[in-house]
């Protein structure tokens, strides 16, 4: 009788184990690894990048090796580039501004605004870590800094003059930035 059950047991489980195992699927996942690409390229500068968004701690003299003088003396030294000069001040056109020195993404065209200050302005930045800010006191006006949120860089300064729905103008120096169009 024993062997009669286990038999019995073995044509139920077998037929079970049948079904089971051809209801599994053996079709491999498609799966698909998406590596972004920089938009921009600078071959000279090992930091540059428009995907990569790890905090940089690169000394001043390596910076000075990578960038040009005049974005050197902007995003290293606090330099300010004269009104209505720059490339980007009176543009109008759609795209995504990074970040001169290290390709950090700061802003969308849509925050952009004609501030008739001579310099591009923004409302709001790309992202809350896409610029940072500190104290400056310097030429006797009390300001707040507007840096790379990756980098450190000098961008330019906060005021609490813009447009709703912020209130706030990112008063940013053209040769910080580097400009992508969309159509591109």
């Amino acid at each position: 009788m024993k062997t009669k059950t286990q038999i019995l047991s073995l044509c139920f489980l077998i037929p079970l184990f049948i079904l089971q195992a051809c209801g599994q699927n053996a079709k491999k996942q498609n799966t698909k690894t998406v590596v972004m690409e920089n938009k921009i390229t600078k071959p000279g500068n090992p930091y540059y990048s428009n995907t990569d968004t790890t905090k940089l701690n690169v000394s001043n003299a390596e910076w000075k090796k990578v960038l040009p003088e005049d974005v050197y003396d902007v995003m290293r030294n606090a330099d300010t580039e004269r009104p209505f000069t720059g490339k980007y001040w009176n543009t109008d056109e759609k795209g995504t501004y990074y970040c001169a020195s290290c390709g950090n993404l700061l802003f969308r065209s849509g925050a952009k605004f004609s501030s008739s200050c001579g310099w591009p302005s923004f409302f709001e930045q790309e992202n809350k870590n896409s610029v940072v800010y500190k104290k400056d006191n310097s030429l006797g006006m009390e300001r707040l800094e507007a840096l790379c949120g990756r980098c450190g860089g000098h961008l330019g300064h906060l005021f609490d003059d813009g447009p709703a729905p912020t209130g706030k103008r990112y008063c940013m120096n053209s040769i910080a930035l580097d400009f992508v169009p969309d159509n591109k």
